[in-house]
């Protein structure tokens, strides 16, 4: 199996270019985000700035983030019951390497684009991608840095050390481990990102909720499986997401982005836009449960 990047090799980037003052520097550098080809409605009428080559900024100003140092508590301490579950849910996920819930842990783990665009598409039933649907494109790159930023604080604060570091386990991403071990991981901005897919696509498209907030669980589940984030850091995660994604509800650009994602999504399903994943083996694999999780 092909090894896919994580979250620090697209992100990497971003918490370079992310400081308060760089954000603000970046939205002088407007480059053009609607595919050749695409309709006007599903373009923004504003070029999107780039924070680096290939990663657009996301909707938010970096003091329109909320805060996790200030809404996330402390990551649990010793003795605590809080820790004591992390490490049940450790052992239990450390139970699936080899399964195929190991394996799409790994895809799940990559959050370059284009193919993170395709992490919902099973659940969608419609392949999204920059052509097909580049307004549900331009949603997921720019609701991902939004969702990124707003773990950063608390991550530079606590600098959590990660499970591999502590049990000597391999991951589902062993290219980049020695990355991992410099970035703390509490909370997952990997789950941050994925919960607030669900919740973006939720929005765009309401008739599928159930299936995309549990597509969404699991996403954030996989950073178990594959041995790089505990359970409390996966719950601190999807907080920071839907406080990120309350947030959102305020700016005009990514409301329009919804509105122009709900258009081109119906229009792929009735086109018959197929995914372009093998979503039985999705299925089958993300039906593997992972026990003690909350």
């Amino acid at each position: 199996m092909t090894i896919l990047r994580s979250f620090p090799n697209p992100l990497r980037l971003l918490a370079l270019a992310c400081s308060a003052t760089m954000l603000a520097a970046c939205a002088a550098t407007p480059v053009a985000d609607t595919p050749r080809g695409s309709s006007p409605a599903a373009s923004t009428t504003a070029p999107v700035p780039e924070l680096r080559p290939g990663i657009l900024a996301g909707y938010l100003a970096a003091d329109a983030i909320p805060d996790s140092l200030a809404l996330a508590p402390p990551p649990p301490a010793a003795g605590s019951a809080a820790l004591a579950q992390d490490h049940a849910v450790m052992r239990a996920a450390l139970a699936l390497r080899g399964t195929p819930r190991f394996e799409q842990a790994a895809r799940d783990a990559d959050l370059d684009f284009p193919f993170a665009a395709g992490t919902f598409a099973c659940t969608l039933g419609v392949r999204i991608d920059a052509e097909r649907t580049p307004a549900t494109y331009r949603l997921l790159r720019r609701s991902l840095v939004d969702a990124a930023m707003a773990t950063r604080a608390a991550k530079e604060r606590y600098q959590r050390a990660r499970p591999f570091v502590e049990n000597g386990a391999p991951t589902c991403t062993p290219d980049d481990e020695a990355a991992l071990r410099g970035n703390g991981s509490y909370p997952s901005g990997h789950v941050a990102i994925g919960w607030m897919w669900a919740l973006v696509l939720t929005q765009a498209v309401p008739a599928h909720t159930e299936a995309l907030l549990a597509r969404g669980r699991s996403f954030g589940e996989s950073r178990a499986v594959c041995n790089v984030h505990w359970q409390s850091d996966i719950l601190a995660g999807r907080f920071m997401a839907a406080g990120t994604f309350a947030r959102l509800q305020s700016d005009a650009a990514f409301r329009a982005d919804v509105a122009a994602a709900s258009v081109e999504l119906a229009a792929a399903r009735t086109q018959g836009q197929a995914p372009d994943r093998d979503c039985a083996a999705e299925a089958a694999a993300l039906a593997i449960p992972l026990p003690g999780v909350l």
